[in-house]
């Protein structure tokens, strides 16, 4: 099929499949010709073309820029449009993006925390600038309760007390979410006055490079896909959150933090939110993952593995708050 699609559409860079990384949302695919390189992508998640076109939009936009990194450059096709209907009954849309020098940190690896505070606080300085003319597509994080309709409070709370028979040996996780749930809803409306601006929305280790001879260096950031109109502490907010667990998690946080702070400062009520904001994260991926569950994209494995590190990023929560709250103040104010 990926063969076809580049025939029919980006001829020019056809060439061969080569295995690489991909992600938890989307089919990635590497094609390599003795001329040029490339990635493609086939977006899974969602099958909203105006969603991809607020995505570019944004990319468009950052290219205006001058950044210390790579953001994804889509390939036009022959038809000169960006992205191409699979013809295979789902409906689903594919894209071709420049391949970027660099590769991902390696798993466990937090050498590059302190620049991949630096870029992130470089990126949010560049996106607030942008000017898009569109509106996004992506609800922000604080509209938790419009963001997934086919799971309605509910379906969540019924999942949650009497999950399907191969979710039946997760109970604990699913009582630590179900109530990590409640809590955010109720939290909701007074993250509303934060200051917002446009934010990539999905900052993690997978969704960087780093040089592959300076693996301290952030060299790209990815997959904007997710990128919308939101609380700005939300971005830090979501890379500390993925921090949470892993091995020296304090000092990756606090080089994470002071390579942020290197770039944006932010409010004693922003800085103050965000361990919120870290929990609206992890319950908006079990919602994310849920959906997928429902709607038949995934698996009922996928969304296991899920509920298990989701559940222990709550724990952490609870036995970090109080340094992460110093280190927070200590750092970002």
């Amino acid at each position: 099929m990926i063969q076809l699609l580049l025939q029919a559409h980006w001829p020019e860079w056809n060439g061969d499949l080569v295995d690489g990384p991909t992600g938890w949302n989307n089919t990635t695919h590497f094609i390599h010709n003795e001329q040029r390189r490339s990635v493609m992508r086939i977006y899974n998640t969602h099958r909203d073309k105006a969603r991809i076109e607020f995505e570019f939009a944004v990319l468009e936009s950052l290219w205006r820029v001058p950044l210390s990194f790579k953001i994804p450059a889509p390939l036009p096709s022959v038809s000169g449009d960006k992205m191409v209907r699979v013809q295979d009954g789902s409906d689903r849309y594919a894209c071709l993006f420049k391949y970027i020098e660099g590769e991902r940190p390696e798993e466990g690896s937090t050498r590059a925390a302190y620049s991949f505070g630096e870029k992130t606080g470089e990126l949010i300085n560049a996106l607030a600038a942008c000017s898009i003319g569109m509106r996004p597509v992506y609800p922000p994080y604080y509209e938790l309760l419009q963001s997934y309709p086919t799971c309605s409070e509910a379906f969540i709370l019924d999942f949650c007390k009497q999950p399907p028979l191969e979710f039946k040996d997760q109970g604990d996780a699913l009582y630590i979410l179900k109530e990590a749930y409640a809590d955010i809803c109720s939290r909701l409306e007074s993250l509303k006055n934060l200051p917002k601006q446009l934010v990539h929305g999905d900052l993690n280790l997978l969704n960087l490079l780093v040089d592959a001879e300076q693996p301290h260096t952030v060299t790209a950031l990815l997959d904007f896909e997710f990128c919308t109109r939101d609380v700005r502490a939300m971005e830090p907010a979501v890379v500390i959150s993925g921090f949470l667990g892993i091995a020296d998690e304090r000092e990756v946080i606090r080089q994470f933090c002071e390579g942020f702070a290197s770039r944006v400062r932010l409010s004693a009520e922003e800085i103050a939110a965000i361990p919120v904001l870290m929990r609206l994260r992890m319950v908006d991926v079990f919602l994310h993952f849920l959906s997928r569950y429902r709607e038949g994209t995934d698996e009922s494995h996928v969304l296991k593995e899920q509920l298990d590190m989701l559940a222990a990023g709550f724990k952490r929560m609870e036995y970090s708050q109080e340094w992460l709250d110093d280190m927070l103040f200590q750092y970002l104010l």
